[in-house]
């Protein structure tokens, strides 16, 4: 067994990391021709065409004052506060706002194999997604654009507050949830959490499932003795019984 074991799940810092080949939208300030990537070419820039490129190239574009970043739509400020909005309705008072949908869109890898691309594969964060739902790396792309391009988002004080109530509210629902974990085994269910929820929440969701199990598993060692003791009590009064008839 090694020293320092790798919790299970990604890591928060390797959610972050993941989130950089999100999809976002840019106006490029300078022509540059494409760039040869290993998810493939990029198209020229030529401003002020939008194109949409990996986050952390966006990013990097971004630093060296090459280009503007385009907010999705869900980080402006009236798209955050329909978000909250819905999250603290009475209807969604155990439950998240509902989640973009993913389009099935057939892809083929190196080999030629077919498959159904995901987040961060998906654009969820351009400048076209749906306004009204927060993507699987909502937290971790708000950090960094708010980070890098702050002057690119309208009211970004407001929208720093914003996700900060966003953010307040759906982890009170996480710690929520834990509480249908001690049922007779139904479990929970997590649709429309994000990415960094999942990594952040992990260790203490698990550690009270393997907590339960424990429980369970002492509740039915009690269980079982209690059964057996019942047993030996009953044989002990049968024999007794024999013997009174035999006298």
């Amino acid at each position: 067994m090694a020293a320092f074991p790798h919790p299970m799940g990604l890591l928060p810092s390797e959610v972050a990391f993941l989130c950089g080949m999100e999809q976002v939208t840019i106006i490029p300030r300078q022509r540059l021709e494409r760039l040869d990537l290993l998810g493939g070419p990029t198209r020229p820039l030529i401003p002020p065409q939008r194109t949409t490129l990996p986050l952390w190239l966006a990013v990097l574009l971004k630093r060296q004052r090459r280009a503007n970043i385009l907010p999705p739509p869900f980080l402006l400020p009236e798209n955050l506060a329909d978000i909250l909005d819905t999250e603290t309705n009475h209807d969604f008072t155990e439950s998240f706002s509902p989640p973009p949908t993913i389009p099935a869109i057939r892809q083929t890898d190196f080999s030629g194999k077919v498959f159904y691309a995901s987040p961060p594969f998906v654009e969820s964060c351009t400048a076209d997604a749906v306004s009204n739902a927060l993507p699987y790396h909502w937290f971790e792309v708000s950090e960094i654009l708010l980070e890098a391009a702050s002057d690119d988002i309208p009211e970004a004080d407001r929208v720093r507050q914003l996700l900060r109530d966003i953010r307040e509210v759906r982890l009170a629902k996480m710690r929520k949830q834990v509480e249908n974990l001690a049922g007779d085994g139904e479990g929970t269910r997590l649709d429309g959490v994000g990415a960094m929820e999942i990594s952040e929440s992990r260790g203490f969701m698990a550690g009270v499932v393997d907590g339960l199990r424990k429980l369970d598993a002492s509740r039915e060692q009690e269980r079982r003795e209690r059964e057996e003791d019942e047993r030996e009590n009953r044989r002990y009064n049968d024999d007794d019984d024999d013997d009174e008839d035999m006298t």
